[in-house]
């Protein structure tokens, strides 16, 4: 079974894709910097720990509408 779970996931943000693009932006971070936020992370790779991140709320976004621009 995955950890986190794509179920405990979706009730954090509001859809699929910006889950996939929270974690992608923040995985290449973590690659980059290497500065997770998790104490003990469950995963050894980042995309992995961008995901513990975003379960434990350590992660924000915000939705641009583009509509208003």
């Amino acid at each position: 079974m995955l950890y986190p779970s794509i179920d405990s996931l979706l009730t954090k943000v509001d859809s699929k894709y910006t889950l996939v693009t929270i974690a992608a932006r923040r995985a290449r971070e973590i690659q980059n910097v290497n500065n997770q936020r998790i104490e003990k992370p469950v995963s050894f790779k980042s995309v992995g720990k961008a995901l513990e991140e975003v379960n434990a709320g350590l992660l924000s976004y915000r939705s641009v509408d583009e509509s208003a621009q």
